[in-house]
């Protein structure tokens, strides 16, 4: 019974018990979201998938991603899968490219997306590859360089948002760390201000109180948006998506629930 606010994306975190509580979205919308925009707005409607079998958050995502983007008249024209660590992603991306697709969803961590863009467009993919927020790090664009131009992936925030709370946010965070903020300092410093708030709206620290607090947040606005939480402790949030372009992250738009 100790309250506790998390900035993770799996759905069952906050079915674990009534004193868990997020402030972001769940994989089940990211990955609807994604396949959302793969058939809005990239207009692709053939897509293969690349999932990483030792993450639940990239089976998670995938499974998602095919749910909607099948139900919503995309076609998955092949299925691949990899491990954390891996280092050759070769013979899948051959499967993939014989499969003739219009984009890729790969929805694993940086380190590995990075090495299969560079090997994608090696065998001559040309297509953009698509993503969730696990793709956020500079790393990523260290280890894909050019390999990760053009491509799209969702996340928290957009650094180029120029509203006051995220640019003062960005201002204060590259003071004290020199870099940029990712999506998850950006959802590290909300959970904590959520919490903040609720302490001082329950006028305690006693557990049960602050859970009661939290409970009913609605319309906070952190640096990743306006956070209501929901009968089942999750944030009702939007999804933020970026491209990649000159070793950067840059704005495309924003899908809400």
């Amino acid at each position: 019974k100790i309250p506790m606010v998390s900035g993770s994306t799996n759905p069952n975190v906050t079915k674990i018990g009534n004193y868990m509580f997020r402030v972001c979205f769940i994989d089940s919308f990211q990955g609807s979201v994604m396949a959302k925009f793969a058939l809005n707005s990239l207009k692709k409607t053939r897509v293969a998938v690349l999932t990483d079998v030792r993450q639940d958050y990239s089976v998670g995502l995938a499974q998602f991603f095919k749910e909607y983007f099948t139900k919503n008249g995309g076609t998955v024209v092949a299925e691949q899968s990899y491990s954390s660590g891996d280092q050759d992603f070769k013979a899948q991306l051959t499967s993939i490219k014989a499969a003739n697709p219009e984009a890729i969803f790969v929805p694993g961590y940086y380190n590995e997306v990075g090495l299969i863009a560079l090997q994608a467009r090696e065998l001559g993919i040309t297509v953009p590859l698509m993503g969730g927020d696990g793709w956020d790090s500079p790393t990523l664009t260290q280890i894909g360089g050019a390999a990760m131009e053009g491509n799209f992936f969702a996340n928290h925030f957009s650094t180029e948002d120029q509203s006051p709370i995220i640019q003062d946010f960005i201002r204060e965070f590259k003071k004290r760390f020199n870099r940029d903020p990712d999506g998850m300092a950006a959802l590290g410093y909300d959970a904590a201000r959520v919490l903040l708030d609720a302490i001082t709206r329950a006028a305690s620290t006693e557990p049960a109180k602050v859970r009661d607090a939290l409970a009913v947040t609605k319309d906070f606005q952190g640096v990743t948006g306006k956070i209501t939480i929901d009968e089942n402790r999750n944030a009702n949030k939007s999804v933020v998506v970026l491209t990649i372009k000159d070793n950067g992250f840059h704005y495309v738009e924003t899908i809400a629930p």
